[in-house]
C-alpha cells in the first residue's frame, strides 16, 4: 500500500497596509491585528491534522502566519525562498483602496504579454523554483 502525503497551503493573514501598497516581496509588511486572529485560526484548524513539516518563505508576514501553528504543533518553520511571492512588475505602487488604479493607462506597458501574468513572473519560472 503507498503512502499518502496532503500538502496544506496557506496564504498570510491580512497585512496592515493602510496605503494600500503593491507589496509583492517587500520586506516589513507585518499582519495587521485581524490578520493575526486570522493565523490563530488557521492554526487551531489546521492543528487536528497530522502535520510533519512546516515551511514559510522569508517574507515577515507569512512567517507570523506560521508562527501559532507552529506553537501548537510544537515544530520548527523551515524558512525556504523557493515559495516567496511571485515577482511582481508592480511592486512597491501605491493604489490605494482602488485596485482599477492598476487597468489606467500608464500601466497598459505592463499587462501587454499574455504569456507572462501581469505581476511579471511567468507561471513556469515560479513551477521551476518550487521544485
Amino acid at each position: 500500500m503507498s503512502e499518502r502525503t496532503i500538502v496544506h497551503l496557506m496564504r498570510h493573514g491580512e497585512v496592515h497596509n493602510p496605503e494600500g501598497v503593491l507589496y509583492g516581496r517587500l520586506p516589513e509588511f507585518y499582519l495587521s491585528d485581524l490578520g493575526h486572529q486570522m493565523a490563530v485560526k488557521a492554526a487551531d484548524f489546521l492543528s487536528k491534522n497530522e502535520i510533519v513539516h512546516l515551511v514559510s518563505s522569508p517574507l515577515e508576514r507569512a512567517q507570523q502566519t506560521a508562527a501559532p501553528l507552529a506553537t501548537l504543533l510544537e515544530a520548527e518553520v523551515t524558512i525556504d525562498p523557493r515559495v516567496i511571492e511571485a515577482d511582481n512588475l508592480f511592486e512597491g505602487r501605491t493604489v490605494g483602496a482602488e485596485p482599477k488604479a492598476l487597468a489606467h493607462p500608464k500601466n497598459w506597458w505592463l499587462l501587454r504579454n499574455p504569456f507572462r501574468p501581469s505581476w511579471g513572473e511567468p507561471y513556469q519560472d515560479i513551477a521551476t523554483r518550487m521544485r
